[in-house]
């Protein structure tokens, strides 16, 4: 079924407005890939990612994810709008594919959307899993003026030493620290922790 969900416009995306506090603004979004089934109707990410990576599906997704989310910033500024960062998740096998840079790029360019507003989102266990090549990746990618952030940051098993040469822009801390604050004062002093390491 994930396999034709692809070819038969069943997946989509959503975008969440990211926020600044101080202004109220809204300074970007993050595209978050759904998946409407004819039968079963909304099939939950959790689900099915897991599944693409493990056959190989994300890859065609995760552009087909790129390039509509591109297309659609570009399109709002278009329109008139006020440019948004749009945020993108690539997951850690996306992460290995050879030909990544230059995906990236065709989508850039075939959507006219300049890499300044792209924002691209690791998690943080992804990182990790080859930290050496990945540093080299980021890198590569971040000199062509494209954003990157860690998502999830706090539940994988990071070493401060490469930590410290990823070129990430944005640090996004996991909701598991974020949900109960200010009442939780564990919570409370790991999130001003991270703060501070960011």
């Amino acid at each position: 079924a994930l396999r034709h969900a692809l070819q038969r416009n069943e997946l989509f995306l959503v975008y969440q407005p990211q926020l600044d506090l101080q202004s109220g603004r809204t300074t970007g979004v993050e595209a978050l890939l759904r998946w409407r089934h004819p039968k079963d109707g909304l099939i939950s990410p959790n689900r099915f990612i897991p599944l693409a990576e493990e056959t190989g599906l994300i890859f065609a997704i995760g552009e087909w994810v790129l390039r509509t989310a591109c297309a659609q910033a570009k399109a709002w500024q278009t329109a008139g709008f006020t440019p948004l960062t749009m945020a993108v998740n690539l997951s850690g096998q996306q992460l290995k594919q050879p030909n990544l840079i230059d995906m990236i790029e065709s989508v850039l360019s075939s959507t006219g959307l300049d890499p300044q507003w792209l924002e691209l989102e690791l998690t943080e266990s992804s990182i990790m899993v080859n930290a050496v090549s990945t540093i080299e990746t980021l890198t590569d990618i971040k000199v062509r003026g494209i954003r990157l952030a860690v998502d999830d940051f706090g539940t994988g098993y990071s070493s401060l030493n490469y930590l410290k040469n990823f070129p990430f822009d944005r640090i996004k801390i996991a909701q598991d620290f974020v949900r109960d604050i200010p009442g939780n004062i564990n919570d409370c002093a790991i999130v001003k922790a991270v703060i501070a390491l960011a």
